[in-house]
This record gives structure tokens, sequence and C-alpha cells, in this order.
């Protein structure tokens, strides 16, 4: 019988399948998505008891369409569905597939799905915050931690997101390849969002979830076929594959963090490693550098190292300096700070995190506090770098990081030394 970690997995991968094909069918995406919460939900309690069907997407599917032939008959009055319902007139429709029916056709329709959540009449972080929600079934307080924000602001934002799309009859299709370039950073976006949920989860006692990180990879391979000269979708692409070749090592038996100077690289999956080379080899001189393809150099610089003080720093940093150039990120400027440190040592960092205090969008972070604490330790300030790793582990909502940062802590006071995971995107872990 399937775990309930594993129907956890399988339910999240499944989820934005089974939407894809209801909004395709139905057409009313906020009706569709509430159709497949509630087929999820009944799969979270029936499944764990009674075991795993053995087409599971058919069951949702037949569960979920249930929900929404009930939800039309009981609304037929109103005829609520002919407003958002596509041009063919799916939604008149009442096909159900029956509890042991075939497999429905193989086509996954979740590219398109991504595509509709990132529909230009939202705003930029509605659309990221919605195909976060819909395709990458992050919960909302996921979500409103990846934009720094309440859970409850993010929760009104999704609501009026779905509202939006409903209202605009958009047909369940790819948009023409004209239109594809004013959504694509937003889509790209949440793809790299979508993968630093599953490579360090903000929450919870696992350091990393392979469903997310797998499924982030699949739908950037798929955009990659599609877009196959879009350089920055393939330096999401190799950056999302260069990060995750580390899976293995990341964590010891018992779920503990290992860093990445600690980590063994022979357990690191070379044959991704090699691939992620390959395609921001190929990217990079094509044209004006991305932040995407930016940050695939960087993770390439520290995958080309075999030890890892044959790290090339300097390198890093350059890079880093470029970055910061076109990025207005807290985020990049705190990683820059760490290559700083590695390279010109800690003080000059320590005052460049000084600078970084101000930025409103790190209050309240636990890496401000870790990178701190590293760079105190490599100044020799123990009692202060132990204050620090101790605060940092109060505020991580990750099991795995706040084990990591109290041994920090706690490695202090009998001598030892060991570096710190400051960044959850993967650079330093």
């Amino acid at each position: 019988m399937t775990t309930g970690r594993g129907i956890e997995e399988l339910l999240r991968g499944l989820a934005p399948q089974v939407l894809a094909i209801l909004v395709h069918k139905y057409g009313t995406f906020d009706t569709c998505e509430d159709a497949v919460q509630e087929a999820l939900l009944a799969a979270a309690l029936q499944w764990p008891e009674q075991g795993t069907p053995d087409n599971p997407r058919s069951w949702l599917l037949t569960v979920a369409s249930r929900r929404l032939i009930d939800h039309y008959r009981s609304e037929a009055a109103r005829r609520k569905r002919e407003l958002a319902s596509t041009a063919d007139g799916a939604a008149d429709r009442s096909w159900v597939p029956g509890p042991d029916a075939d497999r429905p056709p193989d086509r996954d329709d979740t590219l398109i799905l991504l595509f509709l959540c990132c529909h230009p009449s939202l705003s930029p972080v509605s659309q990221a915050a919605l195909t976060l929600r819909a395709v990458g079934g992050l919960t909302t307080d996921q979500i409103a931690r990846a934009f720094l924000t309440s859970e409850s602001s993010m929760k009104q934002r999704i609501t009026r997101a779905k509202q939006r799309i409903r209202a605009s009859g958009v047909p369940f299709r790819l948009p023409p390849e004209a239109e594809r370039p004013a959504r694509m950073g937003v889509v790209l976006h949440v793809l790299y969002l979508i993968f630093n949920e599953g490579y360090a989860t903000s929450s919870g006692p696992e350091l990393q979830s392979g469903d997310l990180t797998r499924e982030a990879i699949r739908l950037t391979r798929e955009l990659w076929r599609l877009q196959p000269l879009d350089n920055e979708v393939a330096g999401l692409l190799a950056l999302m594959l260069l990060n995750d070749a580390r899976r293995g090592a990341r964590s010891a038996p018992d779920g503990t963090l290992i860093p990445l100077d600690r980590q063994d690289r022979r357990q690191w999956d070379r044959t991704a490693v090699r691939e992620g080379i390959a395609l921001i080899t190929e990217a990079l001189p094509a044209g004006a550098a991305g932040p995407y393809q930016l940050q695939a150099a960087i993770a390439a610089v520290h995958a080309e190292a075999e030890r890892a003080e044959d790290t090339d720093w300097p390198q890093i940093l350059g890079l880093y300096d470029v970055l910061l150039q076109i990025v207005d990120s807290p985020v990049v400027a705190l990683n820059r700070a760490v290559a700083v440190a590695m390279v010109h040592g800690p003080r000059p960092a320590l005052r460049l995190l000084e600078d970084l205090e101000a930025d409103s969008r790190l209050a309240g972070q636990h890496r401000m506090e870790a990178a701190r604490a590293h760079m105190l330790e490599m100044a020799g300030e123990h009692q202060a770098a132990r204050a620090g790793y101790q605060s940092a582990a109060l505020r991580t909502r990750s099991t795995s990081e706040r084990r990591y940062l109290e041994a920090r802590a706690a490695a202090l006071v009998t001598g030892e030394s060991e570096e710190v995971l400051v960044d959850r995107s993967g650079q330093s872990g």
C-alpha cells in the first residue's frame, strides 16, 4: 500500500494534470479548481485505507467531474457555466469516466494551463501566484512566503485572479507564438519558484520535495521544446538540472542537511551535471545573458570543481556582480556577499550585510542571520556567530535547516567549524 507521503506526492503531481483536463473540457477555471480540490480531499481520506486505485488520474477525474456536474445542475437556472465555456460548447457535455474506465489519452495539457494562468489580464504577481496554486500545487501559505507577504493578502489575490480568468473567456489553448514572449517572463519565474520550493521546502520535516523539482524540470523541458531558441528557457533548465543533481548528497540518512562544501560529490548525478553544463555552455554565447543563464553559470562553476576548495570563487563573484546589475533581488545581494567573504574575507562581507538590513524584503528571514553568523564564524567571533545561528534557527520553518543551524551553534562550543546554508536557490547547498 502506498504510504501517506507517497500518496501526497502522487496527488501533487496529478492535480495540475486533472485540472488542465477539466478546464479544457468545461472552461470554468475557478469551479474546476474547486472540484479538483474536493477530489484530492476525497483521495487523501480514502486511499490510505482502501488502497491507491489502479488508475489514480482516472479516479480523480471521475470524482471531480461528478462534483462539477452536481454544481452545474444546481446552478442551471443562472447558467453560470455558459459565461466561461469554450467556443466549441464543451461545457455543455456531461462526460464522466467510470471508475474502471480506460486511462484518458496521454496528452498532458499542463503547459497550456501554465500559460492560461499567466494571462496578460492579470498582474505579474497574480499570474505567478495563480500558477503556483494551480500548477505547482503549493499552498496559499507557501506562496505567500515566496512573495514575502501575508497569507490573507495572497488568498485574496488568488481569488481575484481566478475570477478574472473566468470572466475573460480565454480559450484553453496555447497562446499564438507572437503572444508568448509577453508571458514568458512570468512563466519562467513561476517554474523557478516551484523548483525552489521543491529544492528546499520552506516548512516541514523534509529538506526537499522531489515531486516538485521533477515537475518543474518536466514543465521546463516541455517549454524548451516549445521555444528551443529561447536561451533563458535553456538557462533555467540548466540551472534546475545542475542544482537537482546534488539532491542525493544534500542530506544525511536522518534528514540532516549537508552543506555544499561537505557533500560527497561522487553522489552527484553526473548525467544531469553534464546536461546542465552543455545547455548553459551553448546558451551563454548566443546573446546577452539573462538572470537564469547567469545563475546556471554560477551553478556550473560549483559543479565543475572536483573539491570544494577548488571552487573558482572569483569567477562566481564576477557572475554575481553582473547578475546584481540586472536583478533587484536581496537574495542575490546576500549571495554575492557570501562570495565576497570567500574572495576578500568576512569583514567586507559583513559591511555589505549592514547595508542589506534596511531592505524590508529580508525582514524576519533566517537567511540574513545565517549568513551573518557564517561570516562572524569566519572572522573568529564564535560567541556572536553562535548567537546568530541560534537566531536563524528560531526563524526558519524548515525542520532540516533548523537542525543544521542548531548543530552549528552547538559545534562552536566544541570548536568545530563548518559552512552554513544561506540560499534556498541551491548555490550554497
